[in-house]
C-alpha cells in the first residue's frame, strides 16, 4: 500500500508535457494573478509603482520618464511625427516629380492621398485597377522607358484610384505590384510579363497622356473610360508606313556619312546600303529571327557596298560608306537607357539592358568582320588612318547632323509635333560638339559628354513644359554623337590581325558611348536647378534626419 502510494505521488510530480518544463512556468505554490486580455503585456508599458510621467518637462527621475528637451510643438529636428515627413506636393507640378518624390519615401510616411471619386461607393475594384496599372507599365517599359518612371506611372495610376498603400516592381522583363489595404489586411499581388518590345513614341506620347488625365485633380477618369482608351492606344497603327521607315533609314546613314567626310557618292552608297540591311533584317524579322541575327544581317550591305568601292578603286571615301551604315545600327537608345537604370538604383534592370546592348553590338561587330575579311581575301587594301582623318566643314556637318536627327526622329516613331524639336536639339549638340572638340582641342570623351548633357538638360526641360515623356526630345538628339568612327576604325584594325590596337579603339568607342549616356542622364538631373520640385523645401530643413534616396 505504501509502495503504491510512493509511485501515485512519483507520477503526480512528473510534468505532464514540454511546456510543463518551461522556465517562464510558475512554480508550485506560487499563486498567479489572473491576466486581464485587454491590459497590455508589452516590455515598454509602465511597470506598477512608477509614477505616470508629467506633461511639464522637469528632471528625469525615472527612465520612463521623457527627456527634458521633449516637446509637440519644438521637437529636435530629427524627430520623424507620427502623419511622416512635412512634405508639400504641388499640383501644378508635374506627376512624374509628385510620385518619384513619394516613392523614395517609405510606406509608413508618405502622405496621405486627397479624397477622390473615380471609383464606386463601396471601394475600389482592386483586381481591375492593378489589372490596369499593369498594363501601362508594360506599354512604357516596352516603349524602351526607364524603371523609375515606370515606377512612378504605375503609383500614379494606383495612387489615383484609391491605393495608396502600393508598392510598384520593376525589371526588365516583368512588372509586379503589391497593394495592402492595412497592417492587419492579408496583401493582394499581381504581376505580368513584358515579352515583345518596339520603339513607338507616338504611343508613349499617349500613354504618359493617359496617365496624366488619370491623375489629374480637374476631372475624374472612371476605370472603364481609361480601359478604353488604352485599347484605342494599343489598336493604334503607327504613324509612319514601312516604306517611309526605310527611307529614313537610308537618309540617316547618307547623312552620317556625310558627318564624317563624305561626299555626293559616298552619301548615296551609304543611304543604299542601309535601306538594303533594313529590308533584309524585316525579312529576318518575319521568320522570327532573335534581334541578333538581325542585327548582323543588316551590318553587311553597308560594309559590303564600301569594300566594293575600295575594290573599284574609285576615288571616293569608302570607310564613309561603312561608317555611315554603323550609325544606322548603333544601340544608343537602349545605352542611355540601361545607364539611366543604374544610376537610378535600378542595378538589375540596368544589367539586363547592358547585357542586351552587348549582344546586339557584337552582332554589329561580326556582320562587319565578316565582309571585312572577306574584302581583304580579295585584294582590299583600306587605310585605317583616313577613316579619323575627318574634314572640318561647319555648315555641311550642322546641316548633315540635323538631317541625321530628323531620320532618326522618325525611325523612333515620334510625334510629328516633336520632330522638329528634337532636331534643333540634336543640331545643338553638335555644333557643342564641334566647337569643343574641333575648335577648343578638348577629347571626344569630354566634349561628347558636354554635348550630351545640353541634349538631357533641355530634352528635360521640353518634356515638363509639355507633361511629356523626355525620350522622344533627347534619343534621336544623340544621334551625331555616336562613336561609328571609333567603332569602324576598331574592327578594321581587327580585321587586319592587329588585335591590341583594334580593342583600344573599341574600348575608346564604348567610353564615348558610356559618356552620352551619362551626359545626357547628368543634364536630365541637372534640369531639377530650374523647376519646382516637391519635398525639396521640407528637406533642406531637416539637416539633422538620416538622409537616404530622394531626401
Amino acid at each position: 500500500m505504501a509502495e503504491g502510494e510512493g509511485s501515485g505521488g512519483t507520477e503526480d510530480r512528473k510534468p505532464k508535457s514540454d511546456e510543463a518544463r518551461s522556465a517562464f512556468a510558475p512554480p508550485a505554490g506560487i499563486e498567479q494573478e489572473p491576466v486581464d486580455e485587454d491590459q497590455p503585456t508589452s516590455e515598454f508599458a509602465v511597470p506598477e509603482g512608477v509614477p505616470e510621467p508629467s506633461a511639464e518637462p522637469g528632471p528625469e527621475g525615472s527612465a520612463f520618464a521623457p527627456p527634458a528637451t521633449y516637446s509637440a510643438q519644438h521637437s529636435p529636428p530629427a524627430y520623424t511625427p507620427g502623419a511622416g515627413f512635412p512634405v508639400s506636393l504641388m499640383k501644378e507640378s508635374p506627376w512624374q516629380d509628385r510620385m518619384r518624390t513619394m516613392l523614395r519615401m517609405p510606406v509608413d510616411v508618405r502622405p496621405v492621398p486627397e479624397a477622390v471619386q473615380k471609383h464606386a461607393e463601396h471601394g475600389p475594384a482592386v483586381g481591375r485597377v492593378l489589372d490596369l496599372t499593369l498594363r501601362i507599365g508594360e506599354l512604357l517599359l516596352a516603349g524602351g522607358e526607364g524603371a523609375e518612371d515606370v515606377e512612378a506611372a504605375m503609383f500614379a495610376v494606383a495612387r489615383s484610384y484609391g491605393l495608396d498603400r502600393c508598392e510598384p516592381t520593376v525589371t526588365f522583363t516583368l512588372l509586379s505590384i503589391t497593394h495592402q489595404p492595412s497592417l492587419v489586411d492579408d496583401p493582394v499581388s499581381a504581376s505580368r510579363t513584358v515579352r515583345r518590345r518596339g520603339t513607338d513614341y507616338t504611343r508613349l506620347a499617349a500613354v504618359y497622356q493617359l496617365v496624366d488625365d488619370i491623375s489629374a485633380h480637374e476631372f475624374a477618369l472612371s476605370l472603364e473610360e481609361a480601359y478604353r482608351r488604352l485599347a484605342e492606344i494599343r489598336r493604334n497603327r503607327h504613324p509612319y508606313p514601312s516604306w517611309v521607315l526605310t527611307a529614313a533609314a537610308g537618309l540617316l546613314a547618307g547623312a552620317a556619312s556625310t558627318l564624317v567626310g563624305g561626299g555626293v557618292l559616298v552619301f548615296f552608297a551609304a543611304a543604299i546600303g542601309a535601306m538594303l540591311g533594313d529590308r533584309f533584317a524585316w525579312l529576318c524579322a518575319g521568320r522570327g529571327l532573335p534581334e541578333f541575327y538581325q542585327f548582323v544581317v543588316a551590318a553587311m550591305p553597308p560594309a559590303a557596298i564600301g569594300v566594293a568601292l575600295k575594290l573599284s578603286e574609285i576615288d571616293v571615301r569608302a570607310s564613309a560608306v561603312i561608317t555611315g551604315g554603323l550609325f544606322a545600327l548603333l544601340p544608343g537608345r537602349a545605352l542611355v537607357a540601361a545607364v539611366q537604370d543604374g544610376l537610378t538604383g535600378f542595378y538589375i534592370t540596368a544589367s539586363a539592358r547592358l547585357l542586351e546592348v552587348m549582344y546586339l553590338f557584337i552582332g554589329i561587330i561580326m556582320g562587319v568582320l565578316v565582309v571585312l575579311y572577306l574584302g581583304l581575301q580579295l585584294g582590299s587594301s583600306p587605310k585605317p588612318e583616313e577613316v579619323l582623318q575627318i574634314t572640318q566643314r561647319p555648315l555641311i556637318q550642322i546641316a548633315a547632323s540635323m538631317v541625321l536627327v530628323f531620320t532618326f526622329a522618325i525611325l523612333l516613331q515620334q510625334e510629328r509635333s516633336t520632330v522638329w524639336i528634337v532636331t534643333l536639339n540634336g543640331g545643338v549638340a553638335w555644333v557643342t560638339f564641334g566647337a569643343l572638340h574641333y575648335a577648343g582641342g578638348i577629347p571626344p570623351v569630354p566634349s561628347t559628354a558636354i554635348a550630351a548633357g545640353l541634349v538631357g538638360l533641355f530634352g528635360q526641360l521640353f518634356s515638363r513644359y509639355r507633361f511629356a515623356s523626355a525620350l522622344p526630345y533627347t534619343t534621336a538628339a544623340i544621334g551625331p554623337l555616336l562613336p561609328g568612327s571609333a567603332t569602324y576604325y576598331g574592327l578594321l584594325l581587327i580585321a587586319e590581325n592587329r588585335l591590341n590596337e583594334g580593342l583600344g579603339s573599341l574600348v575608346n568607342a564604348a567610353a564615348i558611348a558610356l559618356a552620352i549616356a551619362i551626359g545626357v542622364n547628368l543634364g536630365s538631373e541637372t534640369s531639377r536647378l530650374f523647376m519646382r520640385i516637391p519635398g525639396a523645401a521640407s528637406a533642406a530643413k531637416r539637416r539633422a534626419a538620416k538622409r537616404t534616396r530622394g531626401f
